[in-house]
């Protein structure tokens, strides 16, 4: 199936998927409201450009939007799409909040389209390797989950949309911690948050936050432990999961995340050094192309996505809950 693709935001992330799309379909739109941008990639894909994206969810020949925007632009557009019929591949965070995420979901089911959030973590080879231990209880019943991920920024980072509070709706948790929040849900199941904690400490993109620190527990008395930061000055990704029988982690992400690495660490009884296996995951990153080719077969076979727009709901849910939290107990004497 050779399915007609519409690209709005023609910045970093639309340029990716705009260059993936093209090798798993058709690139027919790209959509901006940079003129000049919109029609630098699209003349890179023999597509057409412009600078209105109701235009480009407008042509017969698009089947699928894939909105990538800042996330101000995420609900319109995504509604908007499956209201003209389309397939949507929204980038994470779905929104800026849940409110805007439900819209998003009842928009999809009231369109009957497929609607994808796009999480592409989760098809990071060592990650998938590490559920895959899990879900075959490798490692026992679950009792935790602690994980790092952020990197230190580049010069004028408080300037992007990214540290505008309209535009973005939250600072660093809503960048990588979605990420973070989605990938403990898809280890442990069902969450609620415990305690969280938003400070500012660098980058002056008041009201947002550079850190976040999320405390979750799950309904089987499972715990996981967050950090998502602006400020390690280094790039930096690591997720383990630790139960009754050892431990699985993931170091890395490839690229200036240094080489993508599993450890899996099996108990050899109380008191006595785990034995470990390491395995290094040196290829070209995958996963977009694996994201992509994820919503097209849940197209053709009429299947929910890996993350559909009910699994998006719930991570801009405890979106909401960790900045409540924060704002709890900010206000603590």
């Amino acid at each position: 199936m050779t399915l007609g693709v519409a690209v709005v935001g023609a910045g970093v992330v639309g340029t990716r998927r705009a260059a993936i799309a093209a090798r798993h379909g058709s690139v027919r739109v790209i959509a901006d409201v940079d003129a000049d941008r919109a029609k630098t990639l699209a003349t890179q894909h023999g597509a057409r450009h412009t600078t209105r994206w109701q235009d480009a969810i407008a042509d017969p020949e698009v089947a699928v939007v894939a909105v990538c925007t800042a996330n101000k632009f995420l609900a319109p557009i995504s509604i908007g799409a499956l209201g003209a019929g389309k397939h949507v591949l929204c980038e994470k965070p779905m929104g800026r909040n849940a409110s805007e995420a439900i819209d998003i979901q009842a928009a999809a089911k009231a369109s009957g389209r497929v609607l994808k959030i796009g999480f592409t973590l989760r098809f990071h080879p060592a990650l998938r390797e590490a559920h895959d231990i899990c879900a075959r209880g490798q490692i026992g019943p679950l009792f935790m989950v602690q994980a790092a991920y952020g990197h230190g920024g580049r010069p004028g980072y408080e300037k992007e949309w990214r540290g505008d509070a309209d535009l973005s709706g939250g600072g660093e948790l809503l960048d990588q911690g979605v990420h973070l929040l989605d990938l403990a849900r898809w280890f442990l199941g069902e969450l609620e948050v415990d305690a969280a904690l938003t400070p500012r400490w660098y980058w002056n993109i008041a009201p947002l936050e550079d850190n976040a620190f999320v405390l979750l527990r799950g309904t089987s008395g499972s715990v996981a432990m967050l950090h998502t930061s602006w400020t390690m000055w280094k790039n930096r990704f690591v997720f383990e999961v630790v139960g009754r029988d050892g431990y699985v982690r993931v170091d890395g992400l490839g690229g200036s995340y240094g080489t993508e690495t599993l450890t899996l660490g099996i108990r050899q009884g109380d008191g006595v050094v785990p034995s470990e296996s390491i395995r290094q995951y040196n290829g070209p990153d995958e996963s977009w192309d694996d994201d992509w080719q994820d919503l097209v077969e849940s197209i053709e076979r009429q299947r929910p996505p890996e993350v559909d727009g009910a699994a998006g709901l719930d991570v801009m849910r405890l979106v909401d809950a960790v900045y409540a939290a924060s704002r709890s107990g900010a206000a603590r004497p």
